[in-house]
């Protein structure tokens, strides 16, 4: 008889939450039903063609074949250095202050994996995307959280909770994922400041970079002067260039943490492969107004949610518009809180033929809300804001 087989970590890392309302979706979906899915945050826009073009291009020379670099063939890190000039007004070293990772989650986790042991201490706010706090879980450190409801509000609670913990290691995401919280320049100083102070680390996970909206720029935590002496930051093309598919992101920052991951990778992985390095390059150093058409989706999609959630008359759900992301943030009706978040998930899902995602997937501070993806066209936005507003109405009686 075949003993139960044990895992070392298979009991600290519980099923998604999400996983339960995509089941049901897909369920839904099988039995025929139409399923508006505003769940998880896949981009449903395609990669532009001039970046696939020279993807496939560049895969069809038998040179491009073979392993590549796991930190990055130079020109892409050279690609990635000009980026932040270009955008942010940040100099960087591409031979030792940048990074190619295989999307920024997987850089991240491995960061954390190479950085955090037994008894470190890592702040991560709640709620949170949840590889932010179970890097912590994986690697064996000890997570502590700081409730993110406004970003003011937040700094207090992590100023306290840093001098209280002394930890080694901080987590940010701004813009954030998924509450769509945003930070000034001036805030981000203010964290520097204090990391310095305590001798913390700083993971600053910048996946909406240039997912913004009504003439806001998020800023990168590096346009701080003496960021780079505590801090790397995390950048995705997911979302900004629709490039979620080919895996692809980087990291920049300290050149002592930069050279801790290259490490940790080339012991995991063999990098990108090159074809997808190339396009890369191509996307930062080609035509931007694919970025700019892609915010411009988010933007329109998110006011035809929200604008028509928010109409007057019987079903209206007030939610405040995000500056950033491709999310909205959604506190639960009165009238429906005592569902929880997955209850209330679950009942858009049986009677609005609407799929989100439970504010509680993103831990325990999440709960009470709900996130939509912005992931459906206008047309089927409308459609879902239809289904939604006719079960509130009708929940209300």
């Amino acid at each position: 008889m075949i003993q139960q087989m044990q895992f070392h970590k298979f009991d600290s890392l519980p099923p998604y939450v999400f996983a339960e309302v995509t089941q049901l979706m897909l369920e839904a979906r099988r039995a025929g039903e139409d399923v508006i899915d505003l769940g998880m945050g896949n981009p449903d826009m395609p990669t532009p063609d001039h970046i696939v073009s020279k993807i496939c291009e560049t895969a069809r020379n038998p040179r491009t074949h073979r392993y590549s670099s796991s930190s990055g063939i130079p020109n892409l890190k050279a690609a990635i250095c000009e980026w932040y000039d270009r955008g942010f007004d940040v100099q960087l070293d591409p031979k030792q202050d940048a990074i190619a990772l295989i999307g920024s989650k997987e850089g991240l986790a491995h960061f954390v994996l190479m950085t955090v042991g037994p008894g470190d201490v890592v702040i991560c706010p709640d709620p949170g995307y949840p590889i932010h706090q179970y890097s912590v879980v994986i690697a064996g450190g000890r997570l502590e959280t700081v409730p993110l409801v406004e970003t003011e509000a937040f700094l207090v609670g992590l100023e306290t909770k840093i001098k209280e913990t002394q930890p080694k290691l901080l987590i940010l995401s701004f813009p954030h994922n998924p509450t769509t919280a945003t930070i000034t320049l001036d805030q981000l100083a203010h964290v520097v400041d204090l990391a310095k102070h305590y001798g913390v680390m700083i993971l600053h996970d910048f996946a909406y970079a240039e997912v913004c909206f009504d003439d806001y720029k998020p800023p990168s935590i590096l346009q701080v002067p003496g960021a780079k002496d505590v801090c790397i930051e995390f950048v995705s093309l997911s979302k900004s260039h629709s490039m979620a598919g080919w895996r692809v992101g980087f990291a920049c920052g300290n050149s002592q943490m930069i050279a801790a991951l290259a490490r940790m990778k080339s012991y995991l992985d063999y990098g990108i492969p090159t074809p997808i390095q190339v396009g890369a390059i191509t996307a930062l150093r080609g035509p931007q107004d694919c970025v700019a058409h892609h915010a411009q989706k988010y933007q329109e999609r998110r006011d035809r949610l929200i604008d028509g959630l928010g109409m007057p008359g019987e079903g209206q759900w007030q939610i405040p518009k995000p500056n950033a992301t491709m999310f909205v943030w959604a506190q639960i009706p009165e009238h429906l809180k005592h569902l929880g978040s997955l209850g209330f998930a679950k009942e858009l899902l049986a009677h609005a033929k609407v799929a989100v995602s439970p504010g509680k997937g993103f831990g325990l501070g999440g709960d009470g809300h709900v996130r939509f993806s912005l992931v459906e066209n206008q047309d089927r936005i409308r459609q879902g804001v239809r289904g939604i507003r006719k079960f509130l109405k009708k929940s209300a009686k």
